[in-house]
């Protein structure tokens, strides 16, 4: 069974927010909170963790995985960022969304859409998932935690632990989440394309 960190959800503790970034720099993979419910992570070279991340999900070769940065400085090393589109990154982060962004050579391959060279970036406001960033001082790669045949991202981390505790290493509870997506936004070209609505304010991008 995995090890389960309960950490405060607005005042992390970071004696456990480091002992999470050892399991992750182990190739653990984890779950933890973002601002949309919880999510499976890893670190960026770890191949096998997000290989059993994509068994935990069932997920195939197109899946678009996300990169959580924890600010712009990590951005523009990951994607390349036109003026008007770092002035909306710069005003909307962090928050509820994610960008669809051209992918620069830094990105391993496996995580880019493979016929679009394109990458999803976030960066979160849930203040665990950016101490998390902040203490591991790169990105990491991540995808919500939608199990097979729901719809919906987890929110309880109880239940998480009765439904994949054995799958993953380690749980950290951040408290009961909403369950509503981020918005999407695709910002490969200089119009702005809102790809899903959730719950990041679409009137900056309209």
């Amino acid at each position: 069974m995995s090890q389960l960190f309960h950490i405060h959800p607005d005042n992390p503790q970071p004696r456990l927010i480091s002992q999470a970034v050892d399991y992750l720099n182990k190739g653990s993979v984890i779950v933890y909170p973002t601002d949309s419910g919880y999510a499976l992570g890893c670190r960026l070279e770890e191949k096998g963790a997000m290989e059993r991340i994509c068994r935990i999900r069932q997920l195939d070769g197109h899946h678009n995985f996300t990169l959580m940065c924890r600010d712009l400085s990590e951005l523009s090393v990951y994607s390349q960022v036109g003026n008007s589109a770092f002035r909306l990154l710069k005003n909307n982060t962090p928050g509820n969304y994610t960008f669809i962004l051209k992918a620069t050579k830094e990105v391993p391959r496996r995580l880019m859409n493979e016929k679009r060279k394109t990458i999803g970036l976030r960066v979160p406001s849930n203040p665990v998932a950016l101490a998390l960033l902040e203490a591991l001082n790169q990105p990491m790669m991540s995808t919500s935690l939608i199990l097979p045949g729901n719809d919906f991202t987890e929110s309880d981390p109880e239940e998480i632990q009765q439904t994949i505790g054995k799958l993953v290493d380690l749980i950290i509870d951040g408290g009961t989440l909403g369950q509503q997506p981020t918005t999407v936004v695709d910002l490969t070209t200089d119009s702005p394309e809102i790809v899903r609505e959730g719950v990041g304010d679409t009137r900056p991008f309209l």
